[in-house]
């Protein structure tokens, strides 16, 4: 199944880079793709008119197949009380920082589902593949989308997720262990089993026909061989490609990342109202004993990057939202291009 799949995706080597929304660029991407793997971009953030110049930057960059992904959680309720809560349990922060705090917060950004002229864009750009994320769209837009000739790939953190993968048709499964860097790809974020990689691994491969792609704490060409070991067709990196030149990156994440603080991950819904893994800080230490007055995703996003920018602008990068997965430590500070040679060579590698 593996090498059929990776014929249907259009690449040579079993290697996605993770799409990593604001992370991720057409650079990294490009390289990723030109070196035989699935190079990716996070558009979930990204307007109708910002998604289509990066897709056409990135097919002038490469010829070869590429993926972009997109976010499918449910809409924010309007909810002015609890976003207000939320704003007074941050004011001592703000403060902190000599900043004044917003005097409102919104959502960051709709889901696919309720922007048609993201489907529309796609439609009409028609990128190799599209997987998304917190969900799937619905059935008339995966059925467009697939007569268009798009692979599709829907990620899945539990059996349930994957059954409802393989009931929308869509053409591969990105199996996240709770390992993994950034937000949880939860449907529903109040169900989170948090099952690692191997355990997950081993329920869809009994369970699911689809084929599967291993995402969580996967650093290295030996990662990926067990993984693939165990039935996976491919796997998804992302902490991996965090501190390539091509990534978009802080020099301040680059640091942390690349320090001893690299040891310690967690995962919390504090910064964006989803469940995420990152560098611990203070959103983690400080802040979870206020959950119940949390806003929610992505308003509470939205918060938090109001935050990190008044902080960081008195040169403090304590709620600075580092996502990076267990393997963390592990990670290489290597051109993508180069970075993928040596995976791909590790691969091969019988030690």
């Amino acid at each position: 199944m593996a090498d059929s799949f990776l014929a249907q995706l259009g690449i040579q080597y079993p290697i996605i880079q993770a799409p990593m929304a604001g992370t991720a660029t057409v650079a990294l991407a490009a390289a990723v793709s030109n070196a035989g793997g699935l190079g990716s971009l996070g558009l979930g953030a990204s307007d109708v008119g910002q998604a289509r110049r990066q897709i056409r930057e990135l097919k002038q960059a490469t010829a070869g197949p590429f993926n972009v992904n997109f976010f499918c959680h449910q809409a924010a309720p309007v909810e002015p009380v609890r976003n207000q809560q939320w704003l007074n349990v941050l004011a001592p922060y703000f403060t902190e920082f000599g900043a004044h705090v917003p005097i409102e917060i919104a959502p960051a950004y709709p889901s696919f589902n309720d922007n048609p002229d993201l489907l529309a864009m796609l439609l009409s750009e028609r990128p190799a593949v599209v997987s998304f994320h917190f969900g799937l769209p619905n059935q008339a837009s995966i059925e467009a989308l697939q007569t268009a000739g798009i692979k599709l790939l829907g990620c899945a953190t539990n059996v349930d997720e994957a059954e409802l993968i393989i009931e929308a048709g869509l053409d591969g499964i990105i199996a996240q262990g709770v390992e993994a860097g950034g937000h949880r790809g939860v449907f529903d974020p109040a169900q989170d089993l948090e099952l690692g990689l191997f355990g997950l691994l081993q329920l869809l491969r009994r369970q699911c026909s689809l084929p599967i792609i291993a995402a969580g704490g996967i650093m290295n060409g030996q990662g990926i061989r067990q993984v693939l070991s165990m039935g996976a067709s491919a796997v998804q990196l992302g902490t991996a490609f965090v501190l390539c030149p091509e990534s978009n990156a802080s020099a301040d994440y680059r640091a942390h990342l690349g320090s001893a603080k690299a040891y310690h991950t967690g995962i919390t819904t504090m910064i964006s109202g989803r469940p995420a893994r990152g560098l611990v800080n203070r959103w983690h230490q400080k802040l979870g004993v206020y959950g119940a007055k949390l806003a929610a995703y992505p308003t509470a996003y939205s918060a938090a990057k109001a935050l990190h920018l008044a902080a960081s602008q008195r040169g403090c990068h304590d709620f600075a939202a580092y996502w990076a997965g267990q393997g963390a430590p592990l990670v290489r500070a290597l051109p993508a291009a180069e970075l993928m040679k040596t995976l791909i060579a590790e691969l091969a590698s019988d030690e």
